[in-house]
């Protein structure tokens, strides 16, 4: 700030040029305020959605003559209420604990982050209550021509079994006619442009990248000036950023000629779109400019993803035949014969590998010729409960749900794995994370009510398209969270009992293996050594019993429990998290033999 003040002496013209966005508007606010002695009152506005040399002077050519208030006061607000929740409700948090057993463990909620968690506990919650039952199914397989083909009964569940094996005893090794054929043509438009969250679901499904990561990666390639601003939801492309331009660009590289050559050669171009709208910035665009740039292997995986998504845009559509048949036997039972093949690849050629194109292309049918059954047979199935949420469904939910923004969501998952809330790829909630949700309803409900924080994020946005002051935002908020403190402080001491006694159970549920010791029996758990500050892996008994059985573990990065067992020894798997780039799962004692086994997720 000194620096910048130095600089600005004398200075009669002010310009800001972050980032055309919530931060980069409030950040230069606050530099031209309170650095450039007031210098805000009198500053024009960069407006810019790439870093190239083209964009940057035309948005200097083109000057927004005053600052973008209304985004900044909407930015204000939200630091101010996030701040204000963020800070005194954890604090309420560690106090709690701190009373109650003289330990400092961190903790934190907020009102994105509680109903995030509460997702997460709900969910647990619901595989643990699940209670299977069983129904039945019928696979058959039908002889056309020569050829076994499956088909599909009628009824494609049956509650009880000897309803199917009536139906199986009823057709077994009998023949029918088709009554019915079916050829339908299908046209598959192209997918829209990236938004910000579409491209971190894709980048997990393709790469198994978490969505910070995703986004750390498109900020890097984004001051790199290769894509566009990534943190937008908008799925529009605005004839404004020249498709033919950065099409001459993608032909300069070999893998992109082809495709882009022929995208050239038509004589209009008009992208796929979707619905979603932002104001500030288009969808994610790669611009054009990729020689001579040296890049990360993560990088080279997203930036492949972002041009093959961005030219599949303006693909046409994918033409697909779909052909039906309806079978008859014995007068009474239906089945059905389903095929589908792809008579034109359109848009996914652009967008593979990206994109999966199955077919099952069924042979020549014609209405009453025989079909015979050859197998058939009765399949016994459990109901499952729900699937656990993934980094990715998880930033699905929270943007149906409204809440968070853009920018923040990613972060905030990130957040619930350092807090020890929740664990594993497939999102568990710990004991202290479902100890917290569960606390919180029972005695502050607003923070993991998911309404109230949609409301607080309306209010918000209402602020940018200036509906509302921020000031009465701000006041409103405060009022809510008096409220909610005092309900918190009243029960303190059993918000401090219950917590602490999660953290111990958390400890040790992400410490102890299941496997116990080869040589006496005990328990084996993740130590950390006093004296040399080390991990490894060793018995719960060694003091009790001397028992020195101990295995080595990777000192940098974070070690997490799996539920899966070495193939070779049948010790627990382990997946270590590092820094940068993919985990990788192993087994300690094979990595001590020298068979480490490496699994890239």
């Amino acid at each position: 700030m000194r620096a910048i003040k130095d600089l600005a002496k004398g200075a009669d013209r002010f310009i800001n040029a972050c980032d055309y966005d919530i931060e980069g508007s409030l950040i230069g606010y606050m530099i031209l305020k309170n650095a450039c002695d007031g210098a805000d009152r009198k500053a024009a506005r960069m407006r810019y959605s790439t870093l190239t040399r083209s964009d940057l002077r035309d948005a200097y050519l083109n000057l927004i003559p005053e600052l973008d208030y209304q985004l900044i006061h909407a930015g204000m607000c939200r630091h101010e209420v996030d701040w204000l929740y963020g800070i005194n409700l954890s604090r309420a948090l560690t106090e709690s604990v701190r009373e109650c057993s003289n330990r400092y463990v961190t903790l934190s909620t907020g009102r994105v982050q509680g109903p995030t968690l509460r997702f997460i506990v709900e969910r647990e919650l619901e595989i643990h209550n699940h209670v299977s039952k069983s129904y039945w199914t019928i696979d058959v397989e039908v002889e056309v021509n020569g050829v076994l083909i499956p088909a599909e009964y009628v009824k494609r569940r049956f509650e009880g079994k000897p309803e199917a094996e009536s139906v199986v005893k009823g057709v077994a090794n009998k023949s029918g006619y088709i009554t019915e054929t079916q050829q339908k043509q299908v046209r598959t438009t192209a997918p829209h442009p990236f938004d910000l969250t579409t491209i971190q679901s894709e980048a997990y499904k393709n790469f198994h990248f978490g969505p910070s990561w995703t986004l750390r990666v498109l900020e890097k390639l984004y001051l790199k000036a290769i894509v566009s601003y990534p943190r937008t939801s908008s799925q529009k492309l605005p004839p404004s950023i020249d498709y033919r331009r950065i099409l001459e660009g993608l032909r300069r590289k070999p893998e992109y000629k082809g495709l882009s050559s022929e995208l050239l050669s038509e004589p209009a171009l008009k992208p796929s779109e979707g619905n979603k709208i932002d104001t500030a910035h288009p969808a994610i665009y790669p611009t054009g400019q990729l020689s001579e740039v040296r890049l990360e292997r993560s990088e080279k995986a997203i930036l492949d993803l972002v041009v093959r998504r961005f030219m599949a845009t303006f693909a046409p559509a994918a033409v697909r035949q779909n052909q039906h048949a309806t079978l008859t036997v014995e007068g009474k039972h239906v089945f059905h014969l389903q095929g589908s093949r792809l008579i034109d690849e359109g848009w996914m050629r652009y967008y593979f590998p990206y994109v999966d194109v199955k077919e099952a292309v069924l042979p020549p049918l014609s209405k009453g010729q025989i079909v015979t059954i050859k197998e058939i047979s009765v399949k016994e199935h459990l109901t499952t409960p729900p699937p656990r949420y993934n980094p990715s469904s998880l930033l699905k939910e929270m943007e149906d749900n409204e809440i968070g923004t853009k920018a923040t969501r990613a972060a905030m998952i990130d957040t619930l794995y350092k807090r020890g809330y929740v664990t594993g790829e497939s999102m568990r909630s710990t004991p202290l994370g479902s100890k917290i949700t569960e606390l919180l309803k029972l005695h502050c409900p607003k923070i993991v009510d998911v309404t109230f924080t949609r409301d607080l994020e309306t209010q918000m946005n209402s602020i940018e398209l200036g509906k509302v002051r921020h000031e009465n935002v701000i006041a409103e908020a405060i009022e809510e969270l008096k409220s909610i403190m005092k309900q918190m402080n009243t029960h303190k001491r059993d918000i401090g009992r219950g917590l602490y006694d999660a953290i111990r159970n958390t400890h040790l549920q992400g410490t102890t293996l299941r496997v116990v010791c080869p040589n006496c029996g005990l328990a084996l758990r993740i130590i950390r050594s006093r004296r040399t500050k080390k991990r490894f892996i060793g018995c719960s008994g060694a003091l009790r019993s001397g028992c020195r059985f101990s295995l080595p573990l990777p000192q940098s990065g974070t070690i997490e429990l799996t539920d899966r067992f070495c193939r070779k020894c049948g010790f627990q798997l382990l997946i270590a998290k590092g820094n940068r780039g993919r985990p990788f799962i192993s087994c300690p004692k094979c990595y001590v033999e020298g068979r480490m086994e490496k699994l890239e997720k």
